[in-house]
């Protein structure tokens, strides 16, 4: 009664096509209940006219009724469509054994996949921005799995696996886990601790360093809202369109604030831009000038004929200029 009423509370683990999930699980379960010895070794049927004592035969329908229940539990376990599937279903262990050649295949089919598998163990490599446990995980799923299709896979060969196959940023942690600890005793689980505890601190290091970013560059925005910024032009206060003061820019034209050269009102101001007429540059090429002349010209209804000659003028002046020796002339259109 006692073994009905636990029974009925048990949560059975179902099968979802992750075959060496659902064996760990429900190994674990059967064992739990006493009910392994019908799996493995199974039980033996007497004999064709073998008699047996009374306490034989009390064994027997003992373990004929733990065949029943675990069988029970296989049952409940396995989805109809796929139960539908197997061939052998008179004792626990038949249908335990189909389970396993169903997805585990034979000898030679856990070879082929072992093979495989064995290459994927040794691709693999921590990824940048992958953290421990994902890592860890990843090792472990490929490394249980050659395992259980009957590679040697002892928990050294991990811990040396992962402690090469680190990004660079744990070489230091590495380095002082090989020096400091045996790597041949070392579990993977020690050493999966040992590392979540720099990772953790690689995480404190980067929070804070963004943290303190992201205070300084508000402390400037805040800055160049409220003063000049960085001076005549520069810094926080020198944007444009983009939400900030312009209180604090100094126009380059006429050094007046709140507005840029290119919005400066005095350019509109002026009538038309000065030029410099041909004679004066003759004068200019001449070195008799002191000052420093840019050549500018713009053509206006009152000055287009005045400006035409000008500029014949000047066309003449750069042919005599060819002529000269002197190569190191600049002319600014």
């Amino acid at each position: 009664m006692g073994d009905n009423g636990s029974a009925a509370q048990v949560c059975i683990p179902k099968f979802d096509g992750d075959y060496e999930h659902w064996t760990l699980l429900m190994e674990n379960l059967l064992r739990s209940k006493e009910y392994w010895t019908v799996i493995s070794p199974g039980i033996r049927e007497p004999a064709e006219g073998e008699e047996l004592t009374v306490v034989q035969q009390r064994t027997l329908d003992e373990l004929r009724l733990k065949d029943l229940k675990a069988k029970n539990y296989l049952f409940s376990s396995i989805d109809r469509t796929l139960l539908k599937t197997i061939a052998k279903k008179g004792t626990a262990r038949e249908l335990w054994e189909s389970m396993k050649e169903k997805f585990q295949g034979s000898a030679r089919v856990q070879k082929a996949q072992l093979q495989v598998l064995r290459r994927n163990f040794e691709l693999l490599e921590m990824k940048e921005g992958e953290t421990i446990s994902e890592y860890f995980g990843r090792v472990m799923v490929i490394a249980n799995t050659m395992r259980n299709c009957g590679e040697d896979m002892s928990y050294g060969k991990v811990v040396e696996k992962i402690l090469r196959t680190l990004t660079e940023r744990f070489n230091y942690v590495v380095c002082s886990i090989e020096e400091s600890k045996d790597i041949d005793s070392l579990t993977v689980d020690a050493l999966q601790s040992s590392l979540l505890v720099h990772e953790q601190k690689f995480s404190r290091k980067v929070t804070k360093m963004v943290t303190e970013d992201d205070q300084a560059l508000r402390a400037s925005y805040d800055y160049g809202r409220g003063g000049r910024g960085l001076g005549r032009g520069y810094g926080p206060g020198r944007g444009r369109g983009r939400g900030w003061n312009k209180e604090a820019v100094e126009c380059f034209k006429c050094h007046k604030l709140g507005h840029y050269k290119y919005e400066c009102p005095d350019w509109y101001n002026d009538q038309h831009a000065h030029y410099v007429s041909s004679s004066q540059v003759q004068t200019r090429a001449q070195g008799d000038m002191k000052d420093d002349v840019l050549l500018m010209a713009c053509v206006d209804s009152e000055g287009s004929i005045e400006l035409e000659e000008e500029a014949q003028g000047f066309m003449a002046l750069l042919e005599d200029i060819k002529q000269d020796s002197h190569e190191d002339w600049w002319f600014l259109d």
